[in-house]
């Protein structure tokens, strides 16, 4: 019996052509999946380091003009000359700095000699009794949790992004970086600051205090003429920056919050786009393995998708039906085998019975040959049984190849009429001279030549005759073979081409065919994407004289 995994090849609706698509409809959802969040992750991360470094940018060069301010009016008020030197007067230059710095109450100025001391500082002021009196920056403005929390997360997230590092503006702001505090230890280090100070080329310095203070120091160099007196160094609290800084970083935040909602709504529609009915595909799959949907249960919303997963559904759907097709033909078929072998082994069973209770040698014998009659009629069907069984797992591993059915045609024929006997029909071959070439398998269309020939001789008349004509019909060649026999009931022109069929000519030996014959041709053909039809000869006045068989198989 066949192998009920062999699936046969069914005769199913094509869908509609599938078209090349360059970007599939999944591979577009999954790549705006996935761009979408870093590409907002990016924009705001280049537009914030852009923005900060244009506000410290500008917070450095506003601080490093009035530093020059203020050193050009030291150097001009709080200085005087000695021995062709300018000098400074601390006297004079404590007021002073103090007098321009008031103006700013988030600056603190120092004044430096060059040596590196101390001369004047605008937070240091004298008391009475001579006491000296510090008064340091205000205190930082006190943040709540929520801007605690939205620095401490974009610190965080700043630290995995790379920064670009050329800048003008020296904009790595960490608690460590120096404070120009160059004596009373004035090491090989300071003395290169102090110099490169008085020079005016130290870098201004970005830092972040430990109270949270944002801190931006420049130094300029004090000059009267061409010679230094002192370096002004100032110290600004960057609020503004901060509070800038915060609103970026609350925007930057809200673009996170909108990606994370973005995210997860088109996670959600990937679900219901993939996950959804590849769930509903496998319960289908379930389904059809438990013997439920015969006829196809996969859902019709998922069958009517127009990207991948439609197009597996509907194989699925498709390869099911055929499986199903194929078990229920394989059921008839041993079905129709069990009862094509039970008759002759009745038979057999009957005659060995009687021929133990009988004793006369004629009849004896005449049992004997039905018993030998019923022992070829089994051989035959048991040898066709495994002919077409094997059919379709043949034609599966083999490859098609060009085939000339001309010669093929001229063999048989020519055979048949050296061999044939005096009353015995004739074959008539009609075809054009030049090659008949297809697509096949050489053995098997030669078993379906015969097999259409030797049905066509059977049923054909004493002195009959059997045109085989072959022609090319477009993309197909066509091979029709026509007898002179008493046709094909109108009934019965699909159903001859069912296993075993039984009608028979009149006057065959019984168990000469088993009924197979066309089954198997119809296999081979349809095997080989062919087409095999049956139809009714008739006269100008439609009467039936005979049958015609049509055979299309595709051009090579």
């Amino acid at each position: 019996m066949p192998d009920v995994g062999v699936l046969q090849d069914q005769q199913i609706a094509p869908g509609p052509p599938r078209r090349k698509r360059w970007v599939s409809p999944l591979l577009r959802r999954i790549l705006l999946l996935n761009v979408l969040p870093p590409a907002l992750l990016a924009a705001a991360m280049l537009y914030l380091d852009q923005y900060q470094n244009g506000l410290l940018a500008a917070e450095v060069e506003a601080l490093r003009t009035q530093a020059r301010i203020y050193a050009g009016a030291i150097a001009e008020a709080g200085t005087r000359m000695q021995d062709d030197r300018a000098v400074l007067v601390p006297e004079a230059v404590r007021p002073l700095l103090r007098r321009l710095v008031d103006p700013s109450p988030n600056t603190q100025a120092r004044l430096f000699d060059n040596t590196g001391l101390v001369v004047a500082d605008s937070r240091v002021r004298e008391g009475s009794g001579g006491a000296v009196v510090t008064e340091p920056l205000p205190p930082p403005e006190p943040r709540g949790a929520f801007s605690i929390t939205i620095a401490g997360l974009y610190d965080k997230l700043l630290r995995l992004v790379p920064r670009d590092s050329h800048s003008d503006v020296a904009v790595d702001i960490a608690p460590d970086a120096p404070s120009f505090d160059w004596q009373p230890n004035l090491g090989p280090d300071r003395r290169e600051e102090l110099r490169l100070a008085l020079e005016g080329g130290v870098t201004p310095y970005i830092r972040r205090t430990a109270d949270g203070r944002l801190l931006v120091s420049v130094a300029e160099p004090a000059r009267r003429g061409n010679q230094s007196v002192g370096i002004v160094l100032l110290t600004r609290e960057a609020r503004e920056v901060d509070q800038r800084l915060f609103e970026i970083r609350a925007s930057v935040l809200g673009i996170f919050v909108i990606a994370l909602i973005l995210t997860v709504l088109l996670s959600l529609y990937l679900a219901q786009t993939l996950a959804s009915p590849i769930m509903q595909l496998a319960g289908a799959a379930a389904a059809m393995r438990q013997g439920e949907g015969r006829g196809g249960s996969v859902p019709p919303a998922v069958l009517a998708r127009q990207d991948e997963i439609g197009i597996l559904a509907r194989d699925l759907q498709s390869a099911a039906r055929a499986l199903w097709a194929r078990i229920d033909t394989n059921e008839r078929f041993a079905a129709d085998v069990a009862h094509e072998l039970r008759n002759p082994l009745t038979s057999v069973r009957s005659a060995i019975e009687t021929l133990r209770r009988i004793e006369n040698p004629d009849q004896q014998r005449r049992l004997l040959a039905i018993i030998a009659e019923d022992a070829v009629r089994m051989d035959r069907l048991i040898a066709d049984i495994s002919d077409s069984s094997r059919v379709d797992a043949e034609l599966s591993r083999t490859v098609a190849v060009p085939v000339d059915i001309s010669p093929i045609l001229s063999t048989l024929a020519e055979l048949h009429n050296a061999t044939r006997g005096e009353d015995d029909p004739q074959v008539v071959l009609e075809a054009p001279a030049g090659p008949l070439v297809v697509r096949g398998v050489e053995g098997r269309l030669v078993q379906v030549m015969r097999n259409l020939l030797g049905n066509a001789l059977s049923f054909s008349p004493k002195e009959g005759h059997v045109w085989v004509r072959a022609r090319p019909t477009g993309a197909m060649v066509e091979v029709v073979v026509e007898d002179e026999g008493p046709g094909i009931p109108e009934a019965k022109l699909e159903g001859i081409f069912e296993r075993f069929y039984s009608e028979r000519p009149s006057g065959e030996h019984f168990g000469k065919h088993s009924g197979l014959g066309l089954s198997i041709s119809r296999q081979i053909v349809e095997g080989l994407r062919g087409r095999i039809a049956a139809e009714n000869r008739r006269d100008a006045e439609g009467k039936v004289t005979g049958a015609r068989f049509v055979i299309q198989l595709p051009i090579a």
